[in-house]
């Protein structure tokens, strides 16, 4: 098995010489995951919040390379990608940051530490695929991997190559990143212009791979450790 992940990883290398200009994308870039769930009666507050946060990261955050508000009936989520940590410091200290603090206890199940900061994911970017036609997206998805024992590097190393195939092969695939949340646990985030760009890339080369090796991977295989762990959200707005 490990034979056969090597030559796949090897093809892969391949394939990714192809997109060179790929290969770099959100190199020594962070990210950060956080699902809020809204208070009783507050979703629609809650995502209007949202939604008129994006101008105020544009002003404020030069460091925070996109952003993104997103929506899936009462959970609302923000996904962003930084610079690097210190841009990932500085927005967790910034204008947005504040207001939704001064905010949690009306808008979020759990007020502002157990509502929010609990569920905060940060991350490594592995790989991306740089975004296109960004303000034309949608809809959103994101996907936590657990390692099955032992199999974190590889599959670190299978997510680090798929940007490049990504950019290479799915143009209905607006952005696209793998992320390292720790030693054994990893995400996918992308988005898409509408469903049926959700759909080819579920059907592509990357998803392809993926559910070949995940019964070796992934703890779970692919049902459930991939297939169950998809989040789909509306995309509220970007920055």
């Amino acid at each position: 098995m490990k034979t056969r992940i090597l030559q796949i990883l090897a093809a892969l290398s391949l394939f990714a010489g192809t997109a060179n200009a790929q290969e770099n994308a959100m190199k020594d870039h962070t990210a950060s995951y956080i699902t809020m769930p809204a208070a009783d009666g507050q979703t629609d507050a809650f995502a209007e919040f949202l939604a008129g946060a994006a101008p105020l990261v544009k002003e404020t955050e030069p460091g925070t390379a996109l952003w993104f508000a997103l929506q899936a009936n009462d959970t609302l989520a923000i996904f962003d990608i930084f610079v690097d940590d210190d841009a990932r410091n500085a927005h967790f200290s910034g204008v947005v940051a504040a207001a939704l603090n001064e905010n949690a206890d009306t808008l979020v199940k759990g007020g502002w530490d157990a509502g929010v900061v609990a569920n905060i994911n940060n991350s490594d970017v592995l790989s991306a695929k740089a975004p296109a036609d960004l303000y034309s997206a949608t809809t959103a998805t994101y996907i936590k991997l657990e390692a099955a024992p032992g199999q974190s590097e590889q599959l670190a190393a299978l997510l680090g190559a798929a940007g490049p195939i990504v950019a290479e092969t799915e143009p209905k695939t607006l952005f696209w990143a793998a992320l390292q949340i720790d030693e054994n646990n990893f995400a996918i985030f992308d988005i898409f212009a509408d469903d049926s760009g959700r759909e080819a890339h579920f059907a592509g080369k990357v998803a392809g791979l993926l559910k070949e090796q995940a019964s070796a991977l992934v703890a779970g295989g692919w049902d459930d450790g991939v297939v169950a762990n998809v989040s789909n959200f509306d995309i509220l707005a970007i920055k």
